[in-house]
């Protein structure tokens, strides 16, 4: 079983957390297009919920993956998908890779105060020309004595303009390119480091995003993290935590979507009878509801394995497809029931159907999930 009566109470606090701390300032934050957060991940890393599968020597829990999931699952509460993305970032996705391969003056420089919530972390992964197919980025780390020169640019990087330092996947090598690639932590105040602009997105509204470009800037070698050309399998590695991650802060996100359709639709009457009690709509939501507790199975079923030590590249692709299907599925049918009141940026059903909108694409897109699936069955043309 994945979860244990020992889960109970940092969920409590947690939930408590999110109810008195973030979701009553969700509007205001959505309006401004930021929210504040190095303001919030104090409070959280101060809780602990930063570093709960993290080395207990860098400020970490030291707890096993499940009480990870855990907070990305009650996460999904959070009244948008904005802040529970830049939550994700900052402890599954730009900091895993860092704990497990980076050297002690290394974890102690940017993990450390990561953890504890006086550091922001972005990953920087995608370029304009360079998404899901992470082989083809262009940014260069050239060697220079002790130091890598980096250039190039990053495109699409979540918590962009507030983060101070980047988890920064560069070619450091002219070899194949599953082997010429670094991860190295590059502060962002380092000179050359430019923030071309914060992004303007359909949904996510309340986390910043930038565009970023690298003009010859100067980072010493021991900021990367584990062995040179290793960068591209780190973080390969790295995806399937992000990967898992993705489709558990759907969970409640989309019961919460389907609830609040179910109370609408019950007090909406329409030729004389709540909306609910038309067989199509009552029906579908009980559709909609199996298939978040299919994909929470899934999710479940990957959770455990991985802590317990397996492979989960499989389970957690199929999870993160599932998840990217379903965040175009539930929102879609659910605001189709609100009528007009679903396409007024008032109701939260409105902000689901944007921001649900990312998780087929973020993290790998659903055609390159299949790609990998396909792989893995022996089915893909010329892969067998």
């Amino acid at each position: 079983m994945l979860f244990s009566q020992d889960h109970d109470e940092p969920r409590r606090i947690l939930q408590k957390f999110i109810q008195s701390d973030i979701n009553p300032h969700v509007d205001e934050w959505e309006n401004a297009g930021i929210f504040p957060a190095h303001e919030l991940f104090k409070k959280l890393g101060e809780l602990g919920f930063l570093g709960l599968n993290k080395p207990v020597e860098y400020g970490g829990q030291g707890l096993d993956y499940s009480y990870a999931l855990m907070m990305a699952e009650e996460l999904g509460a959070i009244n948008c998908g904005a802040v529970p993305m830049a939550i994700g970032v900052q402890t599954d996705m730009a900091t895993p890779a860092l704990a497990r391969f980076g050297s002690d003056e290394l974890r102690k420089e940017f993990l450390a105060p990561s953890i504890a919530g006086d550091y922001v972390a972005c990953i920087g992964v995608s370029e304009p020309g360079a998404g899901s197919d992470v082989a083809s980025i262009k940014t260069t780390a050239k060697s220079d004595g002790d130091d890598y020169v980096i250039s190039g640019g990053k495109m699409w990087i979540t918590n962009g303009t507030q983060a101070d330092w980047i988890c920064l996947l560069c070619n450091t090598g002219e070899g194949p390119v599953h082997r010429n690639k670094s991860l190295i932590c590059v502060p962002m105040k380092s000179k050359g480091v430019t923030i071309a602009r914060k992004l303007d997105k359909l949904g996510m509204r309340s986390s910043d995003t930038a565009q970023i470009y690298f003009d010859e800037v100067r980072v010493p070698k021991r900021n990367r993290i584990g062995e040179e050309g290793k960068g591209f399998t780190y973080q390969m590695v790295q995806f399937q935590e992000e990967r898992l991650w993705g489709a558990a802060a759907c969970l409640k996100a989309h019961e919460k979507t389907i609830q609040n359709t179910i109370e609408y639709t019950r007090g909406r009457k329409a030729f004389g009878k709540p909306l609910l009690d038309n067989q199509v709509i009552h029906f579908r939501l009980a559709e909609l509801q199996t298939e978040v507790e299919l994909l929470r199975s899934l999710v479940y079923r990957a959770a455990e394995a991985l802590v317990a030590g397996e492979d989960v590249t499989q389970l957690a692709t199929m999870a993160k497809l599932k998840a990217g299907r379903l965040g175009r599925e539930i929102p879609d049918a659910c605001l189709q029931f609100w009528g007009g009141m679903g396409f007024m940026n008032e109701t939260l059903v409105s902000r689901s159907y944007r921001d649900s909108r990312l998780t087929a694409i973020g993290g790998g897109a659903d055609e390159v999930m299949l790609g990998i699936l396909c792989k893995m069955n022996g089915t893909l043309p010329g892969k067998t």
